[in-house]
């Protein structure tokens, strides 16, 4: 290793020494296991499931809620400096992207492959949900969730004008039959609702827009595909959505109160629903209760994916835990549970990954938010195809890439008048091979920096 790298890499195992070690002198006395989470809901859902473990007089488990950034900060430090963190450990699926750089055997998480398969663990869960907490073909997580995604759509606006969603399977129908839609009300020259929520400039869309139709960051074994034709394709068909005279997507975020107020004004018509959106607009949008309906994604293609994935938390276990026996066993008993997997749809709207208590009735309940629709059994009728991800750690960067691509992708088709997706792919792909660059360029520098891949 170059000295300059040396000398790097001793300053941050230092820091990440004395950081770790400040944080636990100052930690008060802990039961025997240690759960860190960041979900508030999540914490909020485990305390019974805890308390009742715990009056079982078997190991004891202490929950913690910690923020999301400094969890991360926690176990990469812990990590790096091989100091004892927490016992179990629910990881976001960008954070657990950071804790795969690097060899596989330097994971931090304890390899679960082998007790998933003799245990029959494996045989319980969704397949598509445990490949983002899988690297190099090793699995270090119990997924949490599936989070297959729906068009959520104003129903109130959608069947007022006469628009029949069970004629739309492609992107290219989305566009046909929800043109009606599009309409200057006020008389200002610039329609006042559009049928889609998006912009180029949303990770997070993006992401699981590529996913569905088939594009991808990376390949199995870690390397970037970012330029690839596909990719291209996708990003400009995206693009496409946003500019000239077939425009049909406008930007409304999410998560945002300016964003609330264009959603109820009716800014957008169909929006990008996982499971747990649904929650979302429930707490954050009341007033839209039976205005809303879902239906499946439009396939890129005809006879192509209708759904995609966003979001994902995996339950894993440092391998400095001392008591991995009784971290696994308690790991198996929440993730696994039977009142979880409702506690998680009661309460959060979320559907989970283990596949044998998909036949609950809770599923099947009608939502009166949703137009009286059992949308916990559509989700789960989705949960099987949603698309496979990678685990790189270079994911988030990818992410971002793309996006600064597709935003100087759309001010060029404003700037040239060119609105066409197919002539928009090739200055896509252009831009994308810049993207895939400086992909490239991050990967050898960490690489160098941590000694080899």
């Amino acid at each position: 290793m170059p000295r300059s790298n040396t000398g790097i890499w001793v300053v941050a195992m230092l820091a990440a020494v004395s950081s770790v070690a400040v944080v636990l002198r100052d930690e008060p006395e802990r039961g025997e296991l240690r759960l860190w989470t960041f979900a508030r809901p999540h914490a909020e859902m485990y305390e019974p499931i805890v308390e009742e473990w715990n009056g079982e007089g078997t190991t004891e488990v202490e929950l913690r809620l910690i923020g999301r950034r400094v969890l991360e900060h926690r176990m990469l430090s812990g990590f790096y400096a091989g100091i004892e963190t927490a016992d179990l450990i629910e990881v976001e699926r960008s954070m657990a992207g950071r804790a795969f750089t690097g060899p596989v055997g330097a994971i931090g998480f304890m390899d679960l492959t082998e007790r998933l398969e003799h245990e029959g663990v494996l045989g319980q869960i969704n397949p598509p949900s445990l490949k983002p907490w899988t690297s190099r073909g090793r699995i270090f997580g119990i997924p949490h969730d599936v989070h297959p995604v729906m068009l959520g759509y104003r129903a109130d606006l959608v069947e007022r004008a006469g628009i029949d969603v069970s004629r739309i399977e492609t992107w290219a129908d989305f566009a046909r039959e929800m043109r009606p839609l599009i309409t200057d009300r006020d008389g200002d020259g610039e329609p006042d609702t559009y049928p889609l929520a998006f912009w180029p400039s949303e990770l997070s869309k993006i992401d699981l827009l590529m996913l569905q139709g088939g594009g991808a960051f990376f390949d199995g074994m870690g390397r970037a595909t970012v330029d690839s034709d596909r990719n291209a394709e996708l990003l400009a068909g995206m693009v496409a959505w946003c500019v000239g005279p077939d425009r049909i997507a406008a930007e409304v975020p999410d998560f945002s109160m300016s964003g609330n107020a264009l959603k109820e004004r009716g800014r957008a018509a169909c929006f990008f629903f996982p499971d747990w959106m649904c929650d979302v607009w429930q707490k954050e949008l009341p007033q839209m209760s039976g205005k809303m309906k879902l239906m499946p994604l439009p396939a890129w293609e005809r006879g192509g994916r209708r759904t995609s994935v966003w979001g994902g938390t995996m339950l894993a276990i440092p391998k400095t835990t001392p008591r991995p026996e009784e971290a696994w066993a308690f790991a198996k008993h929440l993730y696994l549970s039977a009142e979880l997997a409702r506690e998680l749809y009661r309460e959060g709207d979320i559907v989970t990954a283990v596949r044998t208590h998909w036949d609950d009735p809770v599923f099947d309940e009608p939502d009166p938010y949703f137009g009286g629709q059992a949308k916990g059994r559509m989700y789960i009728d989705l949960a099987t195809d949603i698309p496979l991800r990678t685990a790189s750690p270079y994911q988030r960067r990818a992410q971002e890439e793309t996006a600064d691509a597709g935003l100087r992708l759309l001010e060029y088709a404003r700037r040239e008048g060119v609105h066409d997706a197919g002539a928009l792919a090739v200055v896509a792909k252009e831009l994308l091979s810049a993207a895939q660059a400086e992909i490239e360029r991050q990967m050898r520098r960490t690489s160098a920096f941590a000694g080899g891949g």
